[in-house]
């Protein structure tokens, strides 16, 4: 019984040192793979550090003509295409005119009914109303020259006792009757009309002329010709179809000559100034780049939706027609350049509360340094201006989830140049 537990006894104490040296065999073999740790390095250089401020804007033309229809009507001819280039002068579309020329005949037709009415008016009225004026003075001459006679010979028979002094009297009352009949005609007919008769005609002459310019510019904007040379960008028309009058036929603008309108967010405002560089990206062309300057920037602070912003006028330097009016694009502002600072990949700047510290790699272990950050900083560089030399190599990031302590073996296994 004695030697059957002393058996299971060694049986347990076999198996104890069993698992002991397991976990020894796995202890040193963890060890041994956390020896040394596989991580990506950056050289310490100097290079130019840039920080900037991006958003979106809209193409916007300088130079830019917007062609309308003066009157409703149907598109006659359409002369150019979208896309086509055209000089100053060139016809680009042609409206029906009927209409218009309508308007010129009914507009010339009330100018010369008014001016007519007007001569007549000055020269004391018309043909048939002068000859009635004459027709009536002359017949008041007569009945004048008829009145004088009659008195006359009254008072002659009055003298011989033959006429009574009633009949005198009555016989100067028609005399009297007819000569200032005769005196209203003539002055009737040497000034029939006064200035406050002639004033109205003279307005409605005045008013037909306006007319008749307006409908003679309509006819003439019937052919529309481009103001500026340029780019047939738009044309939400077609040939026949009818357009209310005012609807747009066309635009043309100089698409070498165009800017960005871009709002900022009003804490990145005090940021901008006259004349800093923009680069702009537009996603229909990912792999074309324009550069351009900011020409003003904002002057007041506007609510854009939900957003409070600054609006920015922006100049494009190199535009040669490929960048379109009213397109959306990406607009980067260079706010400040940092020149040829030492600066490491913003991947290697690790930050603890208030100090800064990268693991530098010295005789083959990491060594956390303390390191003072400069002004320039952005999503990929950061300027150091203390802590480290040109030439020093600093860890970036492992290739594992290893923790990453002071005094690690590390090995490298890619350097960023």
């Amino acid at each position: 019984m004695a030697q059957r537990e002393s058996s299971q006894t060694r049986g347990w104490m076999w198996s104890i040192v069993a698992l002991i040296a397991c976990g020894a065999l796995f202890l040193l073999v963890h060890m041994a793979l956390r020896s040394t740790v596989a991580v990506h390095t950056a050289t310490v250089g100097y290079e130019d550090i840039p920080s900037s401020v991006s958003t979106n804007g809209i193409v916007q033309p300088v130079d830019d003509f917007q062609a309308h229809a003066v009157a409703p009507g149907a598109v006659k001819k359409l002369f150019v295409t979208v896309g086509e280039k055209v000089s100053q002068g060139q016809e680009l579309v042609r409206m029906d005119d009927s209409e218009a020329r309508k308007n010129v005949v009914a507009a010339q037709a009330a100018l010369q009914s008014s001016e007519s009415t007007l001569k007549n008016m000055q020269n004391g009225g018309t043909h048939g109303e002068l000859q009635t004026q004459t027709a009536d003075m002359n017949a008041a001459q007569v009945q004048e020259q008829q009145s004088a006679a009659s008195l006359s010979s009254l008072e002659a028979l009055q003298a011989k006792g033959a006429a009574s002094a009633n009949e005198v009297a009555t016989a100067k009352q028609r005399l009297s009757e007819s000569q200032a009949r005769l005196a209203s005609l003539q002055t009737h007919h040497s000034s029939p009309y006064g200035p406050n008769d002639i004033a109205p005609l003279q307005a409605q002459v005045a008013q037909a002329h306006a007319t008749l310019e307006a409908a003679q510019k309509a006819l003439a904007d019937i052919d529309i010709h481009s103001p500026i040379p340029g780019t047939v960008y738009y044309i939400p028309v077609a040939q026949y179809d009818f357009v209310p009058g005012g609807d747009t036929l066309l635009d043309v603008a100089d698409l070498t000559h165009i800017q960005i309108q871009a709002y900022f967010d009003e804490p990145e405002v005090g940021k901008l100034a006259d004349g800093q560089p923009v680069t702009i990206v537009w996603d229909a062309k990912p792999e074309r780049v324009w550069h351009g300057h900011i020409l003003q920037i904002p002057t007041t602070i506007i609510k854009y939706g939900t957003r409070y912003v600054g609006e920015c006028i922006i100049t494009v330097d190199d535009a040669n027609g490929d960048l379109l009016p009213n397109t959306n694009v990406t607009v980067k502002v260079i706010t400040q350049q940092r020149l040829h600072v030492l600066s490491v990949p913003r991947e290697a700047l690790h930050t603890d509360g208030p100090n800064n510290f990268i693991f530098k790699i010295v005789n083959g272990r990491l060594r956390k340094t303390p390191v003072q950050v400069g002004l320039g900083l952005n999503l990929t560089r950061a300027e150091i201006t203390q802590g480290l030399s040109e030439g020093d190599t600093v860890v970036t990031g492992s290739t594992t989830e290893a923790d990453l302590t002071d005094g690690l073996e590390v090995k490298v296994v890619k350097a960023q140049q």
